[in-house]
């Protein structure tokens, strides 16, 4: 059964993830749409280097999340977890449109030919 929307979890939700990694941004933007609050800790570069990340999730992989004694790796994990455990609120198509529109932008404003191929 999922929780309902906009409520907050008994223990917290931790991401360790990078801000340039796809995967991690997706893992956010569902977060986000859910409502939900997470702590993120940021991951270095370097795999070789993860010793924090290894200590608290028993892997070198990005994204990981941890919700109470679960530890949940890789984008498509973590969105079947969050899909099965939290509901969807009513808010969330909006702010997909939103994120969607402000990542276009971003995109457009780095490659300006872009712009003027899409609609």
């Amino acid at each position: 059964m999922a929780i309902p929307a906009n409520t907050i979890p008994e223990t917290p939700l931790e991401l360790w993830q990078t801000e340039w990694c796809p995967s991690s941004r997706r893992v956010r933007q569902r977060l986000t749409e859910l409502g939900l609050a997470f702590l993120a800790h940021q991951v270095v570069v370097d795999p070789d280097a993860r010793s924090e990340l290894r200590e608290a999730t028993g892997t070198s992989t990005i994204p990981v999340l941890v919700a109470g004694e679960q530890t949940i790796a890789g984008e498509e994990g973590i969105l079947a977890y969050l899909d099965s455990s939290f509901a969807e609120p009513s808010e969330a198509a909006a702010q997909r449109e939103r994120a969607d529109k402000a990542r276009r932008k971003e995109l457009e404003e780095a490659c300006p030919k872009l712009a003027t191929a899409t609609p």
